[in-house]
């Protein structure tokens, strides 16, 4: 007898159906798993061998065979346990095969028959609505089933639980969703108050956070440089219903969903220096998402910049222009979301001893040449906003509190935000910007257009400064965010002047 359970698998964000066939046949006792199973899912014996005899029941003296199709993609990850007990289930005719056939099923089991946690289950619980299937998971995590609307959600604590419930023998009630942090909850993040002097610092983070920029500090140690980037989730505008969705999707595949409510906050990652290209762009063996795209739609905080690997640096590249990032392995080609905000600090040079006055570095200038030289060209190239921090005078910090903290910035970021959500809710879905960063090609000229003396400042500009055209476009955005926090409809030459302010020098 063979029968059929539902499952999935996950290709980066990619939901994948898998069928799991199980067969029963005469022959020797014996106990196999194939189609490409990796460890985690050949170890899925033992699991299921434990949970059922935790049940009262025993593996029939017969010769079992399941069967991962398709059988040439690769399978990872222990939330086969489940289908894998429950195909067993209904050849053994203990449940009914008909009741499976309509459900997705993903739950690792312990070996007292307990279904624990497993990650992915909201793209799961997309796939099967899309399917117009229900979904079998964990108790734990049916919270975070119950976000898609609509769809048939069965969360068992036990597989003795499931197996009464598919028998009519008890009802199991359907989740409910927990409730997520509220967006705008946000006393317990590190606010701008806290930060005396640097003024025209804050003025770049609150420019940086209205239009979605790359931002990089550049200041000797103890300028405030990682205590402003640390305040920069306090100014950022809330996530929209289908940001949320995407980030939550993330997030569930690498399992920090906590409780089974959506994530309403955006990401903030800060990465120590020491971390590896896969821990920052994704990878490793199971091809998990990395740094870059934990922090989609959110910050990435990169301190100590010309400190990390050059090789780690030059994969951002491309996820900071395309706003994703493409993993190549042998067995997939796995694509993950990566549209993150950028924000990085770095010393002038690497002993950090800095003249105060002149802001030279006391062991001349090769020490900051060739620490700065650590950072490509077409990375500096790619920063929208770059600022030299000064260091905080003695009089600065014997001040009161500033009276204008995080609250009131963020209230000019939301305004300048809701501008840039209403001019592009004109465009197709597919390409529609969320913020002026992420304005291209015949976009950017729209929202960019500029008058007789704008265009002449910025032909100027770029003959002097020697801008590439990747840093004229990048001008130009911040140029229209600096006009949105203005609430002006027309890019003016002080909002152009303003933006090559902060354009790193070529020297």
């Amino acid at each position: 007898m063979t029968v059929q359970v539902n499952t999935v698998s996950f290709q980066g964000i990619e939901v994948r159906d898998i069928e799991v066939q199980v067969q029963l046949s005469s022959g020797l006792p014996a106990f196999n798993i194939v189609g490409l199973p990796d460890k985690a899912v050949a170890e899925s014996r033992e699991r299921v061998r434990a949970a059922l005899t935790a049940i009262g029941l025993a593996l029939p003296p017969k010769r079992i065979t399941v069967n991962l199709a398709p059988a040439d993609l690769q399978k990872e990850g222990s939330h086969y346990d489940l289908p894998i007990a429950l195909g067993i289930l209904a050849a053994m005719e203990i449940v009914p095969a008909s009741e499976l056939t309509t459900y997705i099923v993903l739950g690792e089991l312990a070996l007292d028959g307990t279904i624990r946690a497993v990650n992915g289950i909201l793209p799961a619980a997309l796939q099967a609505l899309a399917s117009d299937k229900g979904i079998i998971c964990p108790e734990s995590q049916g919270a975070e089933a119950a976000w898609v609307k609509g769809l048939e959600i069965i969360a068992p604590s036990s597989l003795l639980t499931l197996a009464n419930h598919i028998n009519g023998r008890q009802i199991l009630s359907p989740p409910k969703t927990a409730l997520p942090q509220p967006a705008n909850d946000r006393h317990h993040l590190p606010d701008l108050r806290d930060v005396k002097g640097q003024e025209t610092a804050k003025r770049v983070l609150e420019i940086a956070a209205a239009g979605g920029h790359h931002l990089l500090f550049n200041g000797p140690p103890g300028s405030g440089k990682s205590m402003l980037a640390s305040r920069l989730p306090s100014i950022l505008p809330e996530l929209l219903p289908e940001e949320i969705l995407e980030v939550s999707m993330i997030h569930s595949l690498a399992g920090l969903l906590k409780n089974g409510a959506l994530e309403s906050l955006r990401p903030y990652r800060d990465p120590h220096h020491s971390a590896s290209a896969p821990a920052i762009a994704g990878g490793g063996p199971k091809a998990k998402p990395g740094e870059i795209s934990l922090a989609h739609r959110g910050v990435l905080f990169l301190d100590e910049l010309p400190e990390f690997n050059r090789n780690v640096l030059e994969t951002l590249r491309q996820p900071l222009e395309t706003g994703k990032i493409s993993i190549a392995r042998a067995e997939a080609h796995i694509t993950y979301p990566a549209r993150v905000q950028m924000v990085a600090a770095m010393n002038p040079c690497r002993c950090g001893e800095v003249d105060p006055v002149t802001q030279v570095c006391a062991r001349g200038p090769r020490c900051s040449t060739q620490y700065q030289a650590r950072i490509s060209a077409p990375l500096y190239d790619r920063i929208d906003l770059y600022l030299d921090v000064p260091p905080v005078r003695a009089s600065d910090l014997s001040l009161p509190p500033p009276k204008e903290g995080s609250h009131e910035v963020a209230l000019r970021v939301q305004a300048a935000r809701d501008i840039q959500t209403q001019r592009y809710a004109a465009y197709p879905k597919q390409n529609r910007p969320h913020c002026n960063a992420e304005a291209e090609g015949e976009i950017l000229d729209e929202i960019a257009f500029l008058g007789h003396k704008e265009k002449e400042l910025m032909q100027n500009a770029s003959e002097k400064f020697k801008l590439s055209a990747r840093a004229y476009h990048r001008v130009l955005k911040v140029s229209r965010t600096i006009a949105d926090l203005d609430n002006q409809d027309m890019i003016e030459t002080k909002h152009i002047a303003e933006a090559l302010r902060y354009r790193k020098p070529k020297k």
